[in-house]
């Protein structure tokens, strides 16, 4: 197990190394000119020739990636362009937002999905199955943007039931958190349909059905836990998808979270709150993977650690 986490790590560090080098290249391939930025259109030449060299961007992109490197061991994120402040601290004051929606929405898909999944395994090649995996469908090929806009027009404007966006208590946070539930439900439903079926088709269930256990027990105490075991680390991707897709829902909603300052960001071209940003959600998503992985592994014991 020691050497499983270890090993986890280790790859972890290379792919987080790998993210940062690819969005920090990407970043230095924009034609814009932050120094530019800062500076403003009356600036003369010699004043931005000044400003890209206290900010480093006259230096080749290898001496700029390993400034930035040496940075961000150290916590410093970089200071944004436009808003003159610390990137740290400007998604330090957004992350919690993030936290809540983002745990929130899984909440809610994990609810949604693993409820359609079961009823769809039980009343498989029945209407009702078909009908809920073509929702499922729908829920997953939907477009986040239209998706939110739709749920903000008729559940808050036209039936009223919900604000208008905005942060606030749980009423401001229901309507954007079931809207991502509903979208991501589908990944989970499908999964957890798929495996209740393989599950019902092992020998240990016909056994449980042979010694005249009930049909609910043998569902809830012997297909139910080993069918989930699928969904432990679909839930650590999404911990790292929440991170970095709310950037639409946050949007819509005016939740003001990691993914609306992104947004603010790309519109600006403030390239230190995007590479700021891009790095934490790959630290979510690396940590949210391991963490599912490990669990996984008290959950199921039967999982050899020594060829994973």
């Amino acid at each position: 197990m020691a050497w499983y986490i270890i090993k986890r790590l280790f790859y972890a560090v290379l792919i987080l190394l790998g993210v940062t080098l690819i969005t920090y290249f990407l970043m230095f391939l924009i034609p814009a000119d932050p120094a530019r930025q800062i500076a403003g259109r009356s600036a003369t030449v010699e004043v931005v020739a000044n400003i890209r060299h206290q900010l480093g961007l006259d230096l080749p992109f290898y001496e700029q990636y390993l400034r930035y490197l040496g940075n961000l061991l150290q916590g410093d994120l970089g200071r944004s362009y436009v808003q003159r402040s610390q990137v740290s601290d400007l998604m330090a004051a957004r992350i919690g937002p993030t936290l809540q929606l983002m745990a929130a929405g899984i909440g809610f898909e994990l609810v949604i999905g693993i409820t359609l999944g079961i009823v769809a395994a039980i009343k498989r090649n029945s209407a009702l199955d078909r009908m809920l995996m073509a929702f499922s469908f729908v829920g997953v090929s939907s477009p986040h943007f239209i998706a939110a806009m739709l749920a903000l027009y008729f559940f808050a404007v036209k039936l009223g039931w919900f604000p208008l966006g905005g942060y606030g208590g749980i009423e401001h946070l229901l309507l954007p958190a079931i809207t991502l539930g509903v979208l991501g439900s589908g990944w989970y439903s499908r999964m957890v349909r798929s495996s209740m079926i393989d599950v019902l088709h092992q020998d240990f269930i016909r056994t449980a059905r042979a010694k005249g256990l009930t049909r609910v027990r043998v569902l809830l105490r012997h297909v139910l836990p080993n069918a989930i075991i699928p969904v432990i680390p679909m839930i650590g991707i999404d911990i790292g998808i929440f991170m970095s897709g709310l950037v639409v829902v946050e949007s819509v909603f005016g939740w003001p979270g990691i993914g609306q300052l992104a947004w603010q960001a790309i519109q600006q071209v403030d390239i230190p709150i995007i590479v700021g940003v891009t790095t934490l959600s790959a630290v979510a998503i690396v940590v949210g993977n391991l963490i599912a992985d490990i669990a996984v592994l008290f959950v199921d014991p039967r999982i050899d650690v020594k060829h994973s």
